[in-house]
């Protein structure tokens, strides 16, 4: 009489999430789609730009689209381009301020590394 083994499948890893928000971040969003951008959403995607070959994007956007993928973090919605979720996963979104700019910044773990100017990225 002979036995067959099934193989043990191994437990698959967590992914991390998409995409993470600080809390200034979420704050300065809560901002914008409060005031002069109430009822859009913002779409965050990947475009072919500058010296290291790729940059982020961001848009505001009436609707979601089919393709988009949506996150919710700290109660504030955003759409990711579903075509830059490959480049995006893991990434934490976060909002700075000093004493001569202000913006959102993005710490991706899938960087490789950056341009000069800090424009642009490759992964």
């Amino acid at each position: 009489m002979s036995t067959t083994r099934t193989p043990e499948k191994t437990p698959r890893r967590a992914l991390p999430p998409l995409m993470q928000l600080t809390e200034d971040a979420a704050g300065r969003l809560r901002g914008l789609y409060g005031k002069g951008e109430v009822g859009r959403l913002l779409r965050i995607g990947v475009n072919t730009k500058g010296c290291s070959g790729m940059s982020y994007q961001m848009d505001w956007v009436d609707h979601k689209e089919p393709s988009d993928e949506e996150i919710t973090d700290k109660g504030v919605t955003v759409l990711i381009d579903r075509r830059a979720t490959l480049f995006l996963i893991g990434t934490v979104m976060d909002y700075k301020t000093d004493k001569f700019t202000s913006g959102f910044t993005f710490e991706n773990p899938n960087e490789k590394g950056r341009c000069g100017c800090g424009e642009s990225f490759h992964v």
